[in-house]
C-alpha cells in the first residue's frame, strides 16, 4: 500500500542485529576485559613525543587498537577504513567514535597503525592467550606446528626488471633534485625509455646472444645512472647552506640517493656476475627489491620460488594461533623443532603435551628432544624412517594427532584468505612483522568471540 507521507525517522540509530556486528560487539567485550593492550600499544604511539600531553587531540591507543582491527578483518585499504568509520554505525561504535566526532583521515589512520611494532603485536597476542587460558578456551596442552610462506609486495624479481627500477627510480629523484634546487650542475640523461626497451628485449629474446646483447646495453645505462648519482650526491651534500629550504631539499636527495646507491650496486653486481662471467650467484647474496630489500627467495621442493619471508606458526585445539616467529632466509624445518617448542614453554609455562608437526620436522634429534622436554607424545606427518611406538604411546593416538596436523593447513588458508596474510602490503621488514602479527591478532580475537557467542 503507497502512502503519500514517511513515518518521522528516529533521533536514535537502531542497533544492528547483523552477525557481523554481534561478532564486533563481542570482540570489544573482549578488549575492554583486557584494558592493558591498550597500555603496551601507547608506549609505541608516544615513542619520541616530548610532550604526549600537548598538541590536538588526536586518536587514542584504544581506537588504534581497534582501527587496526577492523582494517585486517575487513581487508579494507587505509582509504576504505577511513570511509567505513565515518558511514558505519557499526564501526564507529567499536572504535568508540561518538556522535558528532569527525572520523579520522586516511593518513592519520596510516600513521597511528603503522606506529605499533611487532613486539607490542606479540605482547598482545600474548594477553589474549592468557585471557583464552582463563575462559577456558586454550590451555595450550596439544599443539600443531607448520610453515608458510607470506609474500612481499613486489614484482617478479628478474635481473632486467630491477636494472629498469634503478634506472626509472634513480631518473625520477635526479630529475626531482634538478628541478626543485637551483644552480645545480651534476650530469643526468633520461635513460628510462631505452632502459625498458632493453627490459622488455631481455624477456623477448629468442636466442642467447640476442638476450646478452640487450642484457650488455642495460647494464651499460645503468652504469651510466648510478654515475650521476654519485655525481649528484657530492654536489648535494657542498650545496651553500644560504637558503634553509633548499639545504632541506638537498639533505632530502642526498638521503633518497644514498639509501637507494648500495642497492643498486648490488643489482648491477648480481646481473653482471650471472650474465657476463656465467657465474651463479647464490641466494644470500642476491636482491630481489630495491623496494623491499629484505624481501628472500624461498623455494620448496619443485614448486615456484616465493618472495618474501617464512614464518612458522603454533596452532592449538581451539583453532588459535599461539605463536609465530618470522625468519631470515629459508631455513629447514627440521632445524626449527626446539625453537618452537622452547617458546610455547615460556608462553604457558611448560611444554605441551602432545604435538604434531609436518613431516619436514622429523628427524631422531628432535624426536629425542622432544621427549625428553616432557612431550608425551609427537607426530610427524611423515614419519622418515621413525616408528610410531616411539612416537607416540599407541597407533591410535598417532592417527589422532596425524588427523589433528591437518587443521593447522585450514587455520594458515583462513589467515591468508580472510586476513590478508598472503601478501605484505606494507613497506619494510619492521613493518612486514607488524602485518604478520595484528593479522594474527585478528583472527585470534574473531575466533574467541565466536567461540563464545556459540
Amino acid at each position: 500500500m503507497h502512502k503519500k507521507y514517511e513515518f518521522q525517522l528516529s533521533l536514535i540509530e537502531p542497533t544492528s542485529v547483523h552477525p557481523k556486528a554481534k561478532e564486533y560487539k563481542q570482540i570489544s567485550k573482549i578488549l575492554d576485559q583486557n584494558p592493558i593492550i591498550y597500555d603496551f600499544a601507547l608506549q609505541d604511539l608516544v615513542k619520541g613525543v616530548k610532550n604526549a600531553g600537548a598538541g590536538a587531540t588526536g586518536m587514542t591507543a584504544e581506537q588504534v587498537v581497534r582501527a587496526a582491527i577492523i582494517k585486517h578483518g575487513e581487508g579494507y585499504s587505509y582509504e576504505d577504513l577511513a570511509f567505513h568509520l565515518a558511514d558505519s554505525g557499526t564501526f564507529r561504535d567499536f572504535c568508540k567514535i561518538g556522535i558528532g566526532m569527525k572520523a579520522f583521515k586516511k593518513s592519520t589512520l596510516q600513521q597511528n597503525i603503522k606506529a605499533l611494532s611487532p613486539d607490542v603485536w606479540e605482547e598482545i597476542n600474548n594477553t589474549l592467550l592468557g585471557y583464552a587460558r582463563k575462559e577456558k578456551i586454550e590451555n595450550g596442552r596439544k599443539v600443531r606446528v607448520d610453515c608458510t610462506v607470506v609474500s612481499s609486495d613486489i614484482h617478479d624479481p628478474t635481473d632486467s626488471s630491477l636494472l629498469w627500477d634503478v634506472v626509472r627510480v634513480f631518473t625520477r629523484i635526479l630529475e626531482e633534485a634538478k628541478d626543485k634546487i637551483e644552480g645545480l650542475k651534476f650530469p643526468s640523461t633520461d635513460h628510462t625509455k631505452r632502459a625498458k626497451r632493453r627490459a622488455l628485449g631481455v624477456l623477448n629474446a629468442k636466442t642467447k646472444s640476442n638476450r646478452n646483447k640487450a642484457y650488455k646495453d642495460l647494464l651499460k645505462v645503468s652504469a651510466k645512472t648510478i654515475r650521476y648519482a654519485q655525481s649528484a650526491i657530492a654536489e648535494l651534500k657542498e650545496y651553500p647552506a644560504n637558503d634553509i629550504k633548499q639545504m632541506a631539499l638537498a639533505n632530502r636527495f642526498v638521503s633518497e640517493l644514498e639509501h637507494y646507491l648500495p642497492l643498486a650496486k648490488r643489482v648491477f653486481s648480481q646481473t653482471e656476475r650471472r650474465i657476463l662471467k656465467d657465474e651463479k650467484v647464490p641466494a644470500l647474496e642476491k636482491i630481489f627489491s630495491i623496494f623491499e630489500e629484505h624481501t628472500d627467495i624461498i623455494k620448496k621442493d619443485r614448486r615456484d620460488p616465493l618472495y618474501g619471508h617464512k614464518i612458522c606458526v603454533t596452532g592449538g585445539i581451539s583453532n588459535l594461533i599461539l605463536d609465530c616467529v618470522i625468519f631470515n632466509g629459508n631455513p629447514a624445518d627440521s632445524t626449527l623443532t626446539d625453537q618452537m617448542f622452547d617458546r610455547q614453554e615460556s608462553i604457558y609455562g611448560k611444554y605441551p603435551l602432545k604435538a604434531a608437526l609436518d613431516g619436514g620436522f622429523a628427524s631422531h634429534v628432535n624426536l629425542e628432544s622432544a621427549k625428553a622436554k616432557g612431550i608425551k607424545d609427537i607426530c610427524f606427518s611423515k614419519r622418515r624412517g621413525l616408528q610410531k611406538k616411539d612416537m607416540c604411546r599407541s597407533n591410535y593416538v598417532y592417527k589422532g594427532l596425524r588427523n589433528f596436523r591437518a587443521g593447522i593447513e585450514a587455520g594458515i588458508s583462513w589467515l591468508k584468505r580472510c586476513f590478508g596474510l598472503s601478501r605484505c602490503l606494507w613497506k619494510g621488514l619492521t613493518s612486514f612483522k607488524s602485518y604478520v602479527w595484528s593479522a594474527i591478532v585478528s583472527a585470534n580475537l574473531l575466533t574467541i568471540a565466536r567461540k563464545q557467542l556459540a
